[in-house]
Parts: structure tokens; C-alpha cells; sequence
């Protein structure tokens, strides 16, 4: 095979792509918690933190929420980073 040519914008556009679906797909993960408790993550802590019973499986998807709240927040930083890179570097593997 011949080679193969990528320009940098192109890496980079690729790598936002990949970011925002990233978003997308966690963002799906935690509206289904929100639809399921009808309320926001914050809502949901408060209320969490509050009971004087544990519910095993509100507490397990308080968890999994809050794993899924902190993962869309990298997810965007690194988003935020790709979009403001003003240079790329291109590497052999990882």
C-alpha cells in the first residue's frame, strides 16, 4: 500500500469528532438517570445524601451517575483542549 496522507486539520477534526461522540454517548447515560429519577444529578445527590435508609439500588446509580457526571466533564476538557491546540504533533503508535 501506497501512502497514506493526512493533513494536521484533518487529525485534528478527526479527534474532535471522536471527543463529541464520546460526549454524546455519556450524556445518553446520564439523561436515562434523569429520566428515571426525574430530577438533575445535583438534585439526585442531595437527595441521596438526605435519606436516613439506604436503597441499594438508588445508591449503585447514584454511583454510576456520578462516575458518568465526572466522565463528561473530562470528556469536555479534553475537547476544549483538542479545539484550542495550535499544534499538532504526529507519533508513531501510542
Amino acid at each position: 500500500m501506497g501512502i497514506l496522507k493526512v493533513s494536521k486539520e484533518e487529525i485534528k477534526e478527526y479527534e474532535r469528532l471522536k471527543a463529541i461522540s464520546k460526549i454524546a454517548a455519556i450524556r445518553g447515560k446520564i439523561e436515562l438517570f434523569e429520566r428515571k429519577y426525574n430530577c438533575s444529578f445535583e438534585k439526585f445527590e442531595r437527595e441521596i445524601e438526605t435519606k436516613d435508609e439506604e436503597e441499594f439500588e438508588s445508591w449503585d446509580d447514584y454511583l454510576e451517575w456520578k462516575a458518568y457526571m465526572r466522565a463528561l466533564e473530562e470528556s469536555e476538557e479534553m475537547l476544549k483542549e483538542i479545539e484550542d491546540a495550535q499544534d499538532i504533533a504526529v507519533t508513531q503508535g501510542e
